[in-house]
C-alpha cells in the first residue's frame, strides 16, 4: 500500500499531507453544516479550506510541479487545472457567505473533485517524485515552503510532526489499493508509470 513507498519520511511530503488530512478533516466539517442547512458554517469552513490551500498550493506549484512537468506533464496540467477549479469555488465565500443559492451545491461538488484530488496526489505524485527529484530538487522544495509558510500547525511544531505518520485514513473503501495496483517494477504508481501513458486517472 502506498505508505509503504517511503515518501513520508520526507519532511517535504509530509507537510503537504498533512496539510491534506487538515482539509480531509474540514470537507467533513462541510458537509455536517449542510446537513443541517448551516450554509453559514460552511461558507466559514470553506474560508479555512482556503486558508490551508494557500500555501500548500504554493508548495506544490512553484516546487513540486515544476519539477515533474516535464516527465508528466498531462498529470501535472489536470492537477493544476482542478486547483483552479475547486479555488474558485471557494473564494466566493471569501468576503462572506455566498447569496447564489446554487453555491452549496457547487461548493459539495468542488469538495468531492478536491477528495479525489488529493487521493491522486498522495497515492501517484508524492510517491512518483521519490525517483524524479534529486537533492537540490527537494531543497528547492523546501525554500519554497520556507517562503509560503503554512495555515497548519501553529499549535505545535510547524514542521516535520506527522512526517513519520501514513496516509492511508484519506482514503475512501472505494479508492484502496494493494501494491500490485500502486507500483510498478520501478516503484511508481500506474498513474504516473511513464510520460507516454494514458490518463487513466
Amino acid at each position: 500500500m502506498c505508505e509503504y513507498c517511503g515518501c513520508q519520511d520526507l519532511v517535504s511530503i509530509g507537510e503537504l499531507t498533512r496539510e491534506h488530512d487538515a482539509v480531509v478533516a474540514e470537507i467533513a466539517g462541510v458537509r455536517a453544516f449542510l446537513r443541517d442547512h448551516d450554509v453559514d458554517g460552511a461558507a466559514k469552513a470553506a474560508r479555512r479550506i482556503a486558508e490551508i490551500l494557500g500555501p500548500h498550493t504554493a508548495v506544490e506549484e512553484r516546487g513540486l510541479f515544476p519539477l515533474m512537468r516535464q516527465e508528466f506533464p498531462e498529470h501535472i496540467e489536470a492537477l493544476e487545472r482542478e486547483h483552479r477549479v475547486i479555488e474558485d469555488v471557494l473564494a466566493e465565500a471569501g468576503d462572506g457567505t455566498p447569496t447564489d443559492p446554487s453555491w452549496p451545491t457547487r461548493l459539495l461538488s468542488a469538495l468531492e473533485l478536491l477528495r479525489d484530488h488529493i487521493l491522486k496526489e498522495q497515492d501517484g505524485v508524492f510517491p512518483a517524485a521519490l525517483s524524479v527529484l534529486d537533492t537540490e530538487g527537494w531543497e528547492l522544495v523546501e525554500a519554497v515552503r520556507a517562503r509560503a509558510g503554512s495555515a497548519v500547525g501553529h499549535d505545535g511544531p510547524a514542521r516535520g510532526g506527522d512526517e513519520g505518520a501514513t496516509h492511508t485514513h484519506v482514503h475512501d473503501s472505494h479508492h484502496s489499493h494493494d501494491s500490485h495496483d500502486s507500483y510498478d517494477s520501478h516503484h511508481r504508481p500506474p498513474m504516473v508509470t511513464a510520460p507516454e501513458q494514458e490518463d487513466h486517472a
